[in-house]
């Protein structure tokens, strides 16, 4: 198979959907690589490294979508890339196609194949292709939100940790999972006094066995978000349904619990928000006031630390990488469940049932386009 790796267009986003090393093992495997021209530079990796592990450089992204079988890449299609999708052609990557009506729009136009790492999920639950941007956005969003608690930037001026005689900020984080584990761990790690809400008791109990004592879980309904809200310095949100829309959490009217100053970090920004006043803003634009409130919603935290993220997703993607190859998307999907339930669109059908609800779309089960 012919698998291409276009460069990121998303603003800020230095991320690359393939390594040398990755290119080397679908070389051995038997399969031709094709890179586009400075397609890792923002990770720090030269087109003579992919040129050396067996990659054939192309000067255009349109040189690598008129040949490529299967697309890689790290973030979804942009609008200009909408036209050099051919039909049939697997796209391999993050689409969080329920934030984007347009996007889902334009794929069943084009008539691709759209495997979406965010959706595929092992027979043990596990999320393998979220999980580690997920644990890099959730360590992500403390040092953020945490940059923005200063006054230059409009905050309430306060150090998470405080200092002697000066007490700690408080920290509230909606959603106990990846995000949010990993947001409490570094949270509680710097002295802040953390609370994890989360609807799941069983999430609860582990939380509680593995964070420090500087960290409290409660469980998530209304009347405990509205009370945390008059307390927080930092809220951050972490609350994700695989495939589907986040659920509103915290709703205009609750911002006027929160203190002037106060910070929102909404990780869930990718899949919608979970706060009413979020919107999808740039590493270049992060953040803007809604009520007072400072609000950061970059829908590509991970971007910002390439030399970290791009080689954390592709020690997880590149095993599905090399299935899908050897093997095709039919076959793949038909094999492994994770794959299967990475199929959102196929060729023109809503395969992805939390789509076509959201949009009203007509759905199609997978199993009726393998």
């Amino acid at each position: 198979m012919i698998v291409g790796v276009p460069k990121e267009i998303k603003p800020s986003e230095y991320r690359v959907a393939l390594v040398p090393a990755g290119v080397e093992s679908l070389i051995k495997a038997g399969h031709s690589v094709l890179a586009e021209a400075s397609a890792g530079l923002g990770t720090g990796i030269p087109d003579s490294d992919y040129e050396a592990a067996g990659a054939t450089i192309c000067p255009t992204a349109a040189d690598v979508y008129a040949r490529a079988e299967m697309i890689v890449k790290v973030k979804e299609p942009l609008p200009e890339e909408y036209a050099l999708i051919r039909p049939g052609q697997v796209l391999f990557t993050y689409f969080h196609f329920a934030a984007s009506r347009e996007l889902t729009e334009s794929m069943i136009e084009r008539k691709a194949v759209c495997i979406a790492y965010e959706t595929m999920q092992e027979e043990n639950g596990s999320l393998p292709l979220l999980t580690p941007m997920s644990e890099v956005a959730g360590r992500m969003a403390v040092q953020e939100g945490a940059k923005y608690l200063e006054r230059p930037f409009e905050g309430r001026g306060i150090l998470l940790a405080g200092v002697p005689g000066v007490a700690p900020a408080n920290v509230m984080i909606i959603g106990g999972g990846v995000v949010g584990s990993n947001a409490a761990l570094i949270a509680a790690g710097l002295g802040a006094r953390v609370t994890v809400l989360d609807i799941n008791l069983d999430r609860l109990r582990y939380l509680e066995d593995i964070l420090p004592p500087n960290v409290t879980t409660l469980m998530s309904n209304s009347v405990n978000i509205r009370e945390k809200l008059k307390e927080a310095d930092l809220v951050i949100g972490a609350v994700l349904l695989p495939g589907a829309k986040a659920p509103v959490l915290v709703t205009r009217e609750m911002l006027s619990l929160m203190k002037p100053g106060a910070v929102i970090v909404d990780v869930a920004i990718d899949q919608g928000g979970c706060i009413e006043t979020s919107r999808p803003t740039t590493h270049q634009q992060p953040t803007y006031i809604v009520d007072g409130v400072v609000h950061y919603c970059v829908a590509n935290m991970p971007g910002a630390v390439a030399g970290t993220s791009t080689y954390a997703l592709t020690n997880a993607t590149l095993p599905y990488v090399l299935k899908l190859a050897n093997r095709g998307y039919r076959e793949s999907a038909k094999a492994r469940k994770a794959i299967r339930l990475g199929l959102n669109v196929v060729q023109g059908n809503v395969c992805y049932k939390e789509i076509s609800d959201l949009f009203r779309m007509p759905y199609t089960p997978v199993e009726e386009v393998l």
